[in-house]
């Protein structure tokens, strides 16, 4: 069987393509020499005596109007099929690319390494939505993506500020793979902060319709030019009661097998949706102003989920609109919560500006030190960060 099929007359790719396969990926590829895209899938599967391929690469000299329509109809038709797109992104292609179901967006000048992540990452998809009969308990966890959660007993800290900046971080990392959703569902602020008008919201999710297909699903979602996806709040307050912890739990999940990576924006406190949601997370991101309401909100926080015993894995404490001149130092922090704090983001005009405008300030990129910060936090979920050892060494943050 041809697990991968790339069609593309760039010889050089090819190659590059057979030596992210060998050696780590089972499977064959198959190559067709042509910049002539079949305008049905069916084509494709004759010349490949009826087999269907798991990734499909759409290589470099492919008319892109050719490759976004049979994209388009093999999401439909072919939804288990991840089609990768050789091509230099830019927010419009990443757009374009998003709504016709393709799953990866892959540099012509990507090197060997980057492109068996992808690859991998294409067959975990294909793996998760070809298995229709198993429940979602019995999936493995290795088939899940990252899902991280934005947690703060109290609010005015900047959850939504972190939630959005960190999904478009990642976007850059992992183009189409993201959701943000908005799980403060009376009063979220992930749309406002996106600057988005969603047509569908996380009620529309949690249907019936969308719980039992993740092709619904992902049509209510709201594509976003940076290259991620989000799910927002209702446009209703009184629509939060309509909404379980059991549908989110459901909806989490769902998300993480589709998804490499999941960012939830909570609301402030322990709600029944936020622990719901704390079950589901590989890592939990903790916000804490540098003030002492804040601190103390959160030590209590820590110590009743301590209790409860439902703290995710993987913990990162950010200090949000720290100030040096605040009559706090870190090791007061640090003291208060009893656990080291990670990333320190300093009190910031440029994120102001940002989130009155609805442009994340990692979108926008100025140069300010908070984006820099910001950056820091988003590598923590990057592969190449867990792998380092280093990571669990703590060197304590410095507030300017």
């Amino acid at each position: 069987m041809s697990r991968f099929v790339l069609i593309s007359p760039n010889t050089e790719f090819d190659q590059k393509l057979r030596l992210a396969v060998s050696g780590t990926l089972q499977g064959e590829v198959h190559t067709f020499a042509t910049t002539v895209v079949p305008s049905q899938p069916q084509e494709l599967f004759q010349q490949l005596s009826q087999e269907r391929p798991e990734v499909l690469v759409l290589g470099p000299e492919i008319a892109l109007d050719n490759a976004l329509r049979l994209a388009t109809i093999l999401d439909v038709q072919h939804p288990e099929i991840s089609v990768i797109l050789v091509s230099e992104a830019d927010p419009d292609l990443v757009l374009h690319s998003m709504r016709a179901g393709i799953r990866d967006v892959l540099s012509p000048t990507s090197d060997v390494a980057q492109i068996r992540v992808i690859l991998e990452r294409a067959c975990q998809a294909f793996a998760s939505r070809s298995r229709t009969n198993q429940p979602a308990a019995a999936q493995s966890p290795k088939d899940r993506g990252v899902v991280i959660g934005v947690f703060s007993p109290k609010g005015g800290v900047g959850k939504t500020t972190m939630a959005t900046n960190i999904a478009v971080g990642l976007g850059k990392i992992a183009p189409m793979g993201v959701v943000v959703v908005d799980l403060d569902l009376q009063f979220g602020d992930v749309a406002t902060g996106l600057y988005l008008s969603p047509e569908h919201t996380i009620l529309d999710a949690v249907s019936s319709s969308a719980t039992g297909d993740s092709l619904v699903l992902k049509a209510f979602l709201s594509v976003h030019p940076a290259g991620i996806y989000a799910l927002c709040a209702p446009k209703n307050p009184v629509e939060a009661d309509q909404i379980s912890g059991q549908q989110i739990t459901h909806l989490l999940t769902q998300l993480a097998s589709e998804f490499q990576y999941v960012v939830v924006d909570t609301a402030p406190g322990l709600t029944e949706h936020a622990l719901a949601a704390m079950e589901q997370c590989t890592d939990a991101v903790w916000i804490t102003g540098m003030d002492v309401p804040s601190v103390r909100g959160l030590r209590s926080g820590l110590d009743v989920l301590r209790q409860l015993e439902i703290l995710p894995g993987n913990r990162h404490v950010v200090l949000n609109m720290a100030d040096a001149k605040s009559g706090l130092s870190v090791q007061d922090v640090e003291s208060t919560i009893g656990v080291p704090v990670d990333v320190s983001i300093s009190r910031s005009k440029a994120v102001a500006f940002s989130t009155n405008k609805g442009i994340p300030v990692l979108q926008d990129s100025p140069r300010d030190s908070s984006v820099k910060s910001l950056n820091q936090l988003v590598e923590r979920f990057t592969p190449r960060w867990r792998a380092k050892a280093q990571r669990q060494l703590h060197r304590r943050v410095v507030v300017e």
